[in-house]
């Protein structure tokens, strides 16, 4: 298969007729898009979609099985420095006496759980992580005694790390009320625009993104669409990616995406189940019943 002569620099990411498949199952099919720097994508799609198989493809972690994918303009590979990712399984945190500071730390080697370096360039890139973050006052407090939108923020951080040009941000908004929802989101965007970083954030849902998106990356049945909102959230748009009958109503400026009666993207939902690599999913977040989305 062909791919562009020159890919270009300008893109954070580019997707060139990228197949990805996991279990045997064709998770994108010859899939093309790319990602300006600098700019938010909300990535969303019904369950099974695989928001997170794409992410972990451009970590290197799913190969790809045809076409290519290409990050600053150079083929994907493991450990790519310019990529800061949160994952999507994060309930362990909540009982670790390990304080904030110890915590963001321990990401600075590239390998979560390792024991940091304790050299100069490690603590003041920490340092500067946890004011990007609006960190500093939980620094000194357990992991334990933080809310979740707090240790949402220490993620963030650590994401942050020697100064990536791509965040992938896995579901970071699951299990928060809305408020602390709104303050992710906020943090988020404040921290793209003022480091002029690309970032992916998946989510099961549309409006808390609405005002921080510039455009929107739905994955359903192998296909991929992107545009603005009022681009891909329409009926023709969704019913081909759900593969069923989509409606898309707008109502005091949220979206509500409806099949038949039922509004789809507030039934309760599971996490992702692309594959076996998928290990030790948390499911206090959400019951498996009805229409679910992935996350």
């Amino acid at each position: 298969m062909t791919t562009h002569a020159n890919p270009s620099q300008r893109y954070a990411l580019e997707f060139d007729r990228a197949t990805l498949m996991l279990g045997g199952r064709t998770i994108l099919n010859e899939a093309s898009f790319a990602i300006d720097e600098g700019e938010f994508i909300g990535v969303l799609g019904p369950n099974g979609a695989g928001k997170t198989t794409l992410m972990r493809a451009v970590l290197g972690l799913v190969p790809v099985a045809s076409g290519a994918i290409r990050v600053a303009g150079q083929a994907v590979a493991r450990g790519n420095v310019a990529i800061g990712y949160m994952p999507q399984t994060r309930s362990a945190l909540a009982g670790r006496r390990l304080r904030g500071r110890e915590f963001v730390a321990m990401a600075a080697d590239g390998h979560r759980w390792g024991l940091p370096r304790a050299d100069a360039a490690t603590r003041a890139d920490v340092e500067r992580v946890l004011d990007l973050v609006d960190g500093q006052a939980l620094a000194a407090r357990p992991l334990s005694e933080l809310s979740g939108g707090e240790r949402q923020r220490l993620l963030i951080a650590q994401c942050l790390l020697g100064k990536p040009r791509l965040l992938l941000l896995d579901e970071p908004l699951i299990s928060l009320d809305p408020h602390h929802q709104r303050g992710v989101v906020e943090l988020v965007r404040r921290v793209q625009r003022e480091l002029c970083i690309a970032v992916l954030f998946s989510a099961h849902e549309l409006n808390p993104l609405l005002n921080a998106l510039d455009r929107v990356l739905y994955l359903g049945n192998g296909a991929a669409a992107l545009g603005t909102v009022d681009e891909v959230i329409t009926r023709p748009v969704l019913s081909r990616l759900y593969g069923s009958t989509i409606d898309v109503m707008r109502v005091n400026g949220r979206i509500f995406v409806m099949s038949g009666d039922v509004e789809i993207e507030k039934h309760d939902h599971e996490h992702e189940d692309d594959g076996p690599h998928e290990q030790g999913h948390d499911h206090q977040h959400g019951h498996t019943h009805g229409h679910t989305h992935d996350v």
